[in-house]
């Protein structure tokens, strides 16, 4: 299986930003994190951050062509904000999964608003950087499902 995890902006300041939202772990713990899992499980990931749009758009993109089963996908501020996000994981049709460190269900009313959540298969939210293993495990049924 071969994922991309992708995260949005202010990702990269996991540890310093709001540690009473985010937590303690940084970003270097989450990729670390997500690479040990990966390599376990024999499956392919390539993990980027990035805090312009742009650039997100660009790699969902370059998804479809490299052949990517599943993304795991933290948009950051953008999930409430980017229609131009959404509109990229629907042209691909690649099996996403939206994933929040943070409980955005219990934030501020802004943070319930999400334009990705309706490409996505499923939602994680709340559950630390563990969610995002729990992503990558809910892509991995899906993929050995369609393989099915």
């Amino acid at each position: 299986m071969k994922l991309l995890v992708l995260n949005g902006p202010n990702l990269n300041m996991l540890g310093i930003r709001e540690p009473d939202q985010y937590g303690s772990d940084t970003y270097s713990n989450l990729v670390n994190r997500i690479n040990e899992y990966c390599s376990q499980n024999n499956y392919e990931v390539l993990v980027l951050q990035s805090n312009h749009e742009g650039d997100l758009i660009d790699k969902i993109q370059d998804s479809y062509f490299e052949k990517i089963d599943g993304i795991v996908f933290n948009p950051g501020g953008y999930t409430h904000t980017s229609i131009a996000l959404l509109d990229a994981i629907k042209a691909v049709s690649i099996p996403t999964v939206e994933v929040h460190i943070s409980k955005i269900e219990e934030r501020e009313d802004y943070r319930q608003i999400s334009y990705i959540r309706e490409a996505c298969i499923a939602t994680i939210s709340g559950k630390g950087i563990e969610g995002y293993i729990e992503a990558i495990d809910l892509l991995a049924a899906q993929v050995k499902a369609s393989g099915d």
